[in-house]
């Protein structure tokens, strides 16, 4: 049978999305990739049709074909059909766990994907946190996590375990987001703005979808996360301060995250110039690492309180994640490191 990736949304994730698979299909062992869009658009008409020529193939509403046509695009699928034919399905919208009643009806996928902001769809993942939860023929529905909690689970499990055991005692993090995206006109905001501790028990969504991200693997972190928006549009930054349960010294912190694969190191302690980074040498303009640390800035107060600041290479992180949750998907015993070796260009460990 053919396996087929089948992507709702085009925006900026669901964009990159279907632009890996059409690039990489071959290498990454699937068959097709197809896309849903929503609304037809004469200023997207380019973006689509790029998509097109590289081998994706448009799935619309049936109302809307007609629609797409007149803008000169080739529309392959009905939306439901596309959904029924596809082996997994990602979705990228802002709608995931409203579209979950339609996907609960839907037999043909193995299973479905949604981005980080839709707590509750399914169960949480990160790649290199918690492969080792996922289930065969159980998890059906997974959640992306969002790309801070990426980057902050990633420091918990580099810098606050040893040998399988959590030894964080506790953590706080800021979120210092960007404002929007680059691609983005609305929501900007024109000065600092702090956010609300809306959760009593963790702060923010980010340390919430981080502790239930570790439950599946055991772990009950006590951790807290606070967020503001900065009026930037390059990067979300974060600032990280961990009490361990054992004695840390400065070397061994920068070891452990020197060792992580899956963490960029830097000296810059500027996001513009990360940002420009990941224009210049990642795809899309992503850099897939988990976080960049800015290894100037980490510190070990006393004996056992890491303190710094890192980088979150917003939606590159979620990117990687997404892809290798989908070949689990299609095949749960796939070849990982054959299969993701794709994305290792990617994957940065200097900055």
């Amino acid at each position: 049978m053919s396996k087929i990736v089948h992507v709702v949304g085009t925006g900026t994730i669901g964009e990159p999305l279907i632009g890996f698979f059409a690039d990489f299909k071959r290498h990454l062992g699937i068959d097709e990739i197809t896309f849903h869009k929503r609304t037809p658009m004469t200023t997207e008409r380019a973006k689509v049709n790029h998509l097109l020529k590289r081998g994706a193939q448009l799935a619309v509403d049936s109302d809307t074909t007609a629609d797409f046509e007149a803008l000169g695009h080739k529309v392959s699928f009905e939306s439901i059909e596309a959904l029924e034919r596809a082996t997994v399905v990602i979705d990228c919208t802002p709608a995931g766990n409203e579209n979950k009643k339609l996907y609960e009806k839907i037999s043909g996928p193995n299973g479905f994907l949604a981005q980080g902001s839709e707590f509750g769809f399914g169960k949480p993942y990160a790649i290199g946190i918690n492969e080792e939860a996922l289930i065969p023929g159980q998890d059906r529905f997974i959640q992306i996590v969002s790309c801070n909690t990426h980057n902050i689970a990633t420091l918990i499990k580099t810098l606050g375990s040893e040998d399988g055991e959590l030894t964080l005692e506790a953590g706080r993090f800021v979120c210092m987001r960007r404002a929007n995206d680059v691609s983005q006109d609305s929501s900007f905001c024109p000065a600092p703005t702090a956010g609300k501790h809306d959760d009593p028990e963790f702060g923010t969504h980010h340390a919430r979808d981080a502790f239930h991200l570790f439950e599946t693997i055991g772990w009950k972190p006590r951790i807290f996360s606070s967020a503001m928006k900065l009026n930037s549009q390059y990067m979300h930054s974060l600032w990280f301060d961990m009490d361990l349960s054992k004695p840390f010294t400065l070397e061994k912190a920068l070891q452990k995250l020197k060792c992580n694969t899956r963490i960029a190191m830097t000296e810059k302690r500027s996001a513009n110039q990360i940002f420009s980074f990941g224009r210049d040498h990642g795809y899309y303009g992503r850099i897939f690492s988990q976080t960049v640390v800015a290894k100037p800035t980490v510190t070990v107060h006393g004996d056992r309180e890491v303190v710094g600041f890192c980088f979150t290479p917003q939606d590159g992180n979620s990117l990687a994640s997404s892809i290798a949750a989908a070949l689990w998907i299609i095949d749960p015993d796939f070849d990982r490191k054959e299969r993701l070796s794709v994305l290792d260009r990617f994957f940065f460990r200097e900055i």
